[in-house]
């Protein structure tokens, strides 16, 4: 039988989370001081240098002292495990070497633009540039042909130029927490795409109709934005697993929405939706349902009661105080903040039910207020 969790409010569920977190870590701690501390972890010890000694052939007389076996430093090095945990060590820090070479990052307000080194570069295969204060993408981006990962989160940019489709083997694309009001049908030409991320751009409307041909897309997130419907491109989308459109204006589900037939989770929370459809029951993998309770006057009976397992999540907004402010773009920019801290505050509580072996039968009610 499906269950139904009804949250008023989100802060009491955040300090609950919190706390949980921290007792934890706590446990977890205490935890690994009791095993170093116990027999177990010695005799973990002993039985790894046993085993490394006889791959080794060094005979017992090597490891023994008086019929115990001697684990100190000087023994392991004597039978040989040191010199190859240093061997590994250095081995495993060259491949980190040489892996980085194809990884550029850069974080830091300081930074406006990109650097003019980085078009001289174009073996990398990720960039990973987030907290600055850059505003554009060079159009040269379409020189990096093997780049895989394009992580542009939390900086300034305003648009993203149409020399961006030219990244064929691109896999992931994060502009979430910038300025973008819209999206390049370029974009639909990069045909290996399976992580799209635009969250937090809090003014795109729509996605260009060229993003239909994204089939291999698996993961889609247009959260906190301005999304009167779902896009028509995303619907076409036939492998997608993960669709957060939550935190927009969406009024509304297309009747047809059970096409998105690999879909596993959806998110729609803070919108104005006041039905859902029926279609949703056809959804086969759909596994974990998220909506804001306030406007909604119809769901269907299927949904309460799935039997396949779906976990139907109702929430209920609480008011948030609008702080009166003469600048617009202060506003704005209180309001992506919240929704980062609302972000992260759902990402754990997904995981926390995805976690759960079971949910409880009855219906949990939690009222606080959530202020930023």
């Amino acid at each position: 039988m499906g269950h139904q969790v009804i949250i008023f409010d989100f802060s009491v569920i955040r300090g609950l989370w919190e706390t949980r977190v921290k007792k934890n870590k706590e446990r977890q701690r205490k935890e690994k001081e009791r095993l170093e501390q116990s027999a177990l972890e010695k005799i973990k010890q002993e039985w790894n240098l046993i085993l490394e000694c006889r791959k080794k052939g060094i005979p017992q007389s090597k490891y023994l002292k008086n019929g115990f076996i001697d684990i100190s430093e000087k023994n392991l090095d004597t039978c040989g495990k040191t010199p190859q945990l240093k061997k590994s060590h250095a081995l495993s820090d060259e491949v980190n070497k040489e892996k980085n070479k194809f990884i550029f990052q850069l974080s830091g307000e300081q930074w406006m633009e990109l650097p003019d080194s980085l078009k001289e570069q174009i073996y990398l295969k990720e960039w990973h540039v987030y907290n600055t204060l850059i505003q554009t993408i060079p159009a040269y981006i379409a020189l990096f042909q093997d780049l895989r990962v394009l992580e542009l989160s939390k900086n300034q940019i305003s648009h993203l130029p149409a020399e961006i489709g030219c990244l064929k083997n691109l896999k992931v694309l994060n502009v979430s927490f910038n300025n973008l009001k819209s999206v390049p049908p370029e974009l639909g030409d990069c045909e290996n795409l399976e992580k799209l991320d635009l969250s937090g751009n809090m003014e795109i409307t729509e996605l260009p109709f060229e993003l239909s041909n994204l089939k291999q897309l698996t993961f889609v997130d247009v959260s906190a934005n301005k999304f009167h419907s779902i896009p028509i491109c995303v619907l076409r989308m036939s492998n997608l697993q993960w669709l957060d459109i939550s935190s927009n204006s969406l009024k509304d589900l297309p009747e047809d929405i059970d096409r998105l037939d690999e879909l596993q989770t959806l998110l729609l929370q803070k919108n104005k939706l006041t039905y859902l459809p029926r279609a949703l029951v056809n959804m086969p993998k759909l596994s974990l349902l998220v909506v804001s309770g306030d406007d909604l006057v119809e769901i269907p009976t299927a949904i309460c009661e799935s039997t396949t397992g779906l976990k139907f999540v109702s929430l209920k907004d609480s008011p948030i105080e609008k702080i009166v402010c003469e600048d617009t773009d202060e506003i704005i920019e209180n309001e992506r903040e919240r929704e980062q801290v609302e972000k992260e505050f759902m990402k754990a509580y997904i995981e926390d039910l995805r976690e759960r072996e079971s949910t409880p039968s009855y219906t949990t009610k939690v009222m606080l207020s959530l202020q930023l």
